[in-house]
């Protein structure tokens, strides 16, 4: 918790949380069952429909890649410590899972949970978050950094090149500011993969392996970064400097609502409650619908439906001096207005 957070809120909603936050083991092993085993069958079917067509393979995939996003999901859940009680058991499915997903478990879980603790906090950026920059600081920037910035934000980049960039790429290397316990987890995430990819190949052909895994990985990942990026960049988001961060209000106002349609909900493991997953990080995704459906507390924070989720991926910066979102070409406006 942080110290700004009040004594009188931490009671209210602890008391809530707590109602939710303690797993089943029924339902996080049925769970696993309903989304690691439709997996690895459409992943048989996979290899046999490529045998006669790729385009036939192809519908298959967008179906693998929103099962990988489930099982990711679970692979968060372990992270956080909420899909079971035991914590050795969080680690070996969670690393499991993690693999499926090319994620190393210490490295993503920790720095995940740095984001919980700093998200919305201008002074504490860059902890597992989309970089974003202060109307004031874009426009400090010279062209070629503002050009940069803008390039990086734009959705074609960050959905289309960022998001398998970091799990194919990102993922496989360690840094300086890596425990010793996060770089040998690293290591060991990577022999294992190649290992595993080594064995599929030679029974498939690494043609047919890579004609399968690339596009399954390409796919999920654009719905995973959409997902992410959406959590904390829409119309209505709040962000604030550290001596004003409060937990209570990042969760509820810096955290969105995505009401998806109920077949969407299910594949991204409930994470469109993500108001309430920021603020009982501990409570099973299986958890927060009925966490939502009664309490009031949670039905007061506004939704944001499927369609309106597509204009949030042109907001660009955070306006201290109005205390909001604004998108490029509204500041482009507002300067000339100026």
């Amino acid at each position: 918790m942080t110290q700004h957070t009040s004594t009188t809120s931490i009671q209210s909603w602890q008391s809530i949380i707590s109602k939710y936050n303690k797993p089943r083991i029924s339902h996080s092993v049925w769970q696993m069952i309903n989304s690691l085993g439709p997996y690895f069958l459409i992943w048989i079917l996979m290899v046999q429909t490529m045998k006669v067509s790729f385009w036939l393979t192809l519908p298959l995939m967008l179906l693998a890649a929103g099962f990988l996003i489930r099982i990711f999901i679970i692979f968060h859940d372990c992270g956080h410590g909420s899909f079971f009680r035991s914590k050795k058991l969080n680690f070996y499915i969670g690393s499991a899972c993690g693999m499926l997903a090319f994620t190393p478990y210490h490295k993503w879980t920790d720095s995940h949970r740095a984001h919980h603790q700093t998200v919305g906090n201008l002074d504490k950026r860059g902890l597992g978050d989309v970089w974003t920059l202060t109307v004031d600081e874009y426009l400090a920037l010279s062209p070629f950094k503002r050009f940069s910035y803008r390039f990086f934000r734009h959705p074609a980049i960050l959905l289309g090149i960022g998001g398998i960039a970091i799990f194919i790429i990102g993922h496989r290397f360690t840094n300086r500011r890596m425990t010793e316990k996060q770089r040998l987890n690293v290591y060991a995430t990577n022999i294992i993969m190649f290992i595993a990819a080594a064995i599929a190949s030679w029974f498939i052909g690494w043609q047919a392996f890579l004609l399968i895994q690339l596009p399954v990985m390409y796919f999920a990942s654009i719905g995973g970064i959409y997902l992410f990026y959406l959590q904390h960049q829409y119309d209505e988001v709040y962000w604030c400097r550290d001596k004003d961060w409060d937990y209570l209000k990042m969760a509820m106002q810096g955290s969105s609502f995505f009401k998806l349609p109920g077949i969407l909900r299910w594949f991204t493991g409930n994470i469109g409650f993500h108001h309430i997953h920021h603020l009982g990080p501990t409570i099973p995704n299986y958890n927060l619908p009925k966490c939502h459906k009664e309490n009031s507390l949670f039905q007061d924070v506004k939704p944001i439906t499927f369609f309106e989720s597509f204009k949030a991926l042109g907001i660009r910066f955070w306006d201290e001096a109005n205390q909001c979102a604004v998108g490029l070409r509204e500041l482009r406006r507002k300067r000339a207005a100026a």
